[in-house]
């Protein structure tokens, strides 16, 4: 058992639908993550998963890939424990049992597969460690490439969770066939983005009085584009408040070009030019929905809650991970 009482060099992978992340920080006891290294990886692990309901061996050996080196990486940085957790494309694959036997045996992952809503809580644990001050009640929506969750954490109680399975991949492979998406798959994919919206926060509690908060790739993209961002700057997009009017700019700039011509755009990373029109939709009818006119943008999120979680497990003296 280590000692807890000192600071912990910590490792955290989210193998995601889309994208896989990598976080490796310190914490000093009773302080806040310190980020040592970051990265992330658009991998495509759900490509198909929707359709198939199957990992593809091309998508898995991708991942693979990443995760070998990320394992050199990790422990080259000398960490005193890390933890893995995938989502949504793993939870719906029927040979996900295989995907992690090979993770486990080739990369020396032990990978949590956790549900939607496990993964909302320790996503909010992400968000709330870099909130601004002031901002105590929160109605968080996280975009992930198979599913989305909305998240509401009032003051003193139980954070209340909905996880929809609707994220840019599924809504991709779905319903955006086109390229660009015509008329007709736009007006579909915002029916059905609307009415899962409706579902998921019928009776979820007071969320109007919340401040509104997103986090992950889509919203994240969308502010560095609204700034027009040479390359990626956590400093200008944590806390960033995007308007609703940006959004509705963005998405019609991007739903008039086909994914080649997208990927030239100021702020938007390479490999998110497939999907970011549908993230676009998602946050867009989310919004509209809910008659938020604005998001505070979190560059934080479920890979700093892994590592917070990681940490509370280790201090109540059960260790997770290897």
């Amino acid at each position: 058992m280590k000692d807890s009482s000192r600071t912990m060099r910590l490792a955290g992978v989210d193998i995601g639908t889309l994208t896989c992340r990598l976080l490796i920080a310190d914490l000093p006891t009773g302080g806040k993550l310190v980020e040592v290294r970051s990265e992330r990886r658009i991998l495509r692990l759900g490509e198909g998963v929707d359709q198939t309901k199957r990992l593809s061996l091309a998508a898995m050996d991708r991942v693979l890939q990443c995760l070998k080196e990320w394992r050199e990486l990790i422990d080259a940085s000398h960490v005193d424990a890390t933890a893995a957790v995938a989502t949504s494309a793993v939870r719906d694959a029927a040979n996900r049992e295989e995907f992690l036997d090979r993770v486990k045996r080739e990369a020396g992952f032990e990978v949590e597969l956790i549900s939607g809503e496990e993964e909302a809580r320790r996503t909010m644990l992400g968000i709330r460690s870099g909130l601004p001050p002031g901002v105590t009640d929160v109605l968080a929506l996280d975009i992930g490439g198979g599913s989305t969750e909305f998240i509401l954490y009032l003051s003193g109680q139980k954070p209340v969770v909905r996880s929809i399975d609707v994220g840019v991949v599924r809504l991709c492979e779905r319903l955006l066939h086109h390229d660009p998406p015509t008329d007709e798959e736009v007006r579909l994919a915002r029916e059905w983005v609307a009415r899962e919206t409706k579902i998921a926060v019928a009776g979820m509690g007071n969320y109007q009085t919340a401040t509104f908060v997103g986090t992950a790739g889509t919203v994240t993209s969308l502010a560095a584009m609204a700034q027009k961002l040479p390359a990626y700057e956590p400093a200008r997009i944590h806390n960033y408040q995007l308007p609703l009017s940006t959004i509705q700019e963005l998405e019609q700039t991007l739903l008039s070009r086909k994914k080649t011509d997208r990927a030239g755009l100021p702020g938007l990373e390479k490999g998110r030019e497939e999907v970011i029109a549908a993230g676009a939709i998602i946050i867009r009818t989310v919004m509209e929905t809910l008659g938020m006119p604005s998001v505070l943008v979190s560059d934080l999120g479920l890979r700093e809650g892994v590592l917070i979680e990681l940490a509370s497990r280790i201090s109540n003296g059960n260790k997770l991970g290897v």
